[in-house]
């Protein structure tokens, strides 16, 4: 077209660039993702108030208190348990944990340790993101509920993904004066008992985080360089304050190294490292064995030394169908030995379906895709925990000898 034909004609709009995201963009992201996580929580009827409780039949209860469902029925007739809540039709309705628990006390089953056995205080840490940390975190700690021990989970990391699974939505459902922020700020603070919240499963408690954490890492990270070292012992000293009330202390701290896994690494006495089996993962892993060693150096010469009495590797997130993964496997196996995990815990629907659900698989009645896939994952969950529960026990003197005794070393 010649220049004349066009000349006369308006030219096409020039469009602007567009707009540069501001902070109150941000804000506005942030406060339609807070709408969407509640009408999450709202779908699956997973207020805390209305969480779902967890029953289990009279066969399931008895071999979970170690004696027959014959003794459980005697004791009901007794009195000395008290009688079940039954159906119209005359069945029983199944137990609750707490049921379960007070069986427990009536048999002398629990599996409390004796006062002079050490509390276990273990920290599932990698410095790595994604590597299923706060899950493997969660399920351990709902499997020893289960098993009638005591137990606390610490969130430490503010990002708050253990919090999250118990149905709480971190930025919503938790105060500042809720989580471990106070505690780490103020040195005057003597007790950690005030963030210490019951949850839905009987005998296990959280000590919840949310986004102010964040806040709490870089406050302390200042005051230790202006030569106030004492801070690092903090976490130590908050789980002192609780510690004869439980016999397991779980901790997850934020994937990172700051002066929070700092000071979980002080408090801890003993460490699992999830490694899901990738040549990232196993690089970054190599990294932070590097860094564990520097670390635990750094804290030895501050006065603080850290106190481990054993550390395990566990292959998470894994997936069968991928040769790799197979080969990582095998090579872990050979480098690390038996500070690996027997069990692999593989890449599952049902732990992402109950993630979905701000659930565990534990909390689960049953299947949320299949029954096969379902058991496989409880198998897999269960086979982990034990591990890891054997590893407690043998930490307690008073059970150390009892393993011995059943040809469990």
């Amino acid at each position: 077209m010649s220049r004349a034909a066009t000349r006369g004609r308006l030219a096409p709009p020039v469009a602007s660039p567009p707009a540069l995201p501001s902070a109150e963009t941000v804000a506005g992201l942030y406060d339609r993702s807070l709408d969407v996580l509640a009408a999450l929580r709202r779908r699956g009827q997973m207020e805390v108030e209305n969480y779902p409780t967890r029953r289990y039949s009279i066969t399931r209860a008895a071999a979970m208190v170690g004696r027959t469902p014959t003794a459980i029925r005697e004791a009901e007739k007794d009195g000395r348990l008290a009688g079940v809540e039954r159906m119209v039709n005359g069945r029983r309705v199944g137990y609750t944990l707490h049921e379960v628990n007070a069986m427990r006390d009536v048999f002398s089953t629990r599996p409390w340790r004796e006062p002079g056995d050490p509390p276990a205080v273990i920290a599932v840490q990698n410095f790595k993101g994604g590597v299923g940390k706060s899950t493997v975190s969660v399920h351990l700690a709902q499997y020893l509920a289960g098993r009638g021990y005591r137990v606390c989970l610490i969130d430490c990391d503010s990002q708050g993904s253990s919090t999250s699974m118990f149905g709480v939505i971190p930025d919503l459902d938790v105060q500042e004066d809720e989580t471990l922020y106070p505690f780490i700020r103020n040195a005057e603070m003597s007790s950690l008992a005030y963030a210490v919240k019951p949850t839905q499963w009987d005998g296990l408690y959280l000590v919840p985080a949310n986004l102010r954490l964040y806040s709490a890492e870089y406050e302390l990270a200042a005051r230790v360089a202006r030569s106030e070292p004492t801070l690092l012992n903090r976490i130590a000293e908050g789980i002192a304050s609780i510690v004869d009330h439980f016999d397991v202390i779980i901790l997850d701290p934020p994937p990172a190294l700051g002066t929070i896994s700092l000071s979980v690494m002080r408090a801890a006495n003993a460490l699992l490292v999830p490694i899901p089996p990738t040549i990232v993962d196993f690089t970054s892993t190599t990294s932070f064995f590097a860094m564990l060693h520097e670390t635990m150096g750094v804290l030895a010469e501050r006065g603080y030394p850290v106190d481990l009495r054993w550390i395990r590797m566990l292959i998470t997130r894994a997936d069968e169908g991928k040769s790799i993964q197979r080969e990582i496997t095998g090579l872990m196996r050979t480098v690390f030995g038996d500070t690996m995990l027997r069990t692999v815990l593989k890449d599952s629907a049902e732990i992402d379906n109950a993630s979905a659900r701000m659930m565990t698989v534990y909390d689960l009645d049953g299947p949320v895709t299949s029954r096969e896939t379902y058991n496989r994952c409880l198998t897999q969950l269960n086979g982990v925990n034990g591990e890891v529960e054997t590893l407690i026990r043998l930490t307690w003197p008073s059970q150390a000898a009892r393993l011995r005794a059943e040809g469990v070393l």
